[in-house]
């Protein structure tokens, strides 16, 4: 299986929501849901995030719109107003996770090229 960076097979958008950001991953392909739901975990969004994200990762799923949106708890260094990070409100959070490398499918490749 090769090795790809997330955004090959999702979109993301990211934003502030207090003290956390919130990142949403949506499938590009419905048949790409769900190998989303079951490789794409909280341990592995933490682990890729750490440098941003000092509070646990909470994660909902979608189905519906074949998403997951993640909640990164205490990455924000206290919130928009308060915060003396770059990025206070969480707006590059998204790519930074899209840029997470995933063994996929060489067939679920197939169906975004």
């Amino acid at each position: 299986m090769p090795k790809v960076h997330l955004l090959k097979i999702a979109h993301a958008r990211s934003g502030d929501k207090g003290n956390g950001s919130n990142v949403g991953v949506i499938a590009r392909h419905p048949n790409i849901y769900p190998f989303l739901v079951k490789n794409l975990t909280t341990a592995k969004v933490k682990e890729h995030m750490k440098h941003v994200c000092k509070g646990d990762v909470e994660r909902f799923e979608l189905p519906n719109i074949g998403a997951l949106n993640f909640l990164l708890n205490d990455s924000l260094g206290g919130g928009g107003t308060v915060s003396l990070k770059l990025d206070a409100q969480g707006k590059t959070h998204a790519a930074q996770v899209l840029r997470m490398e995933l063994d996929v499918p060489e067939e679920l490749l197939t169906l975004v090229n």
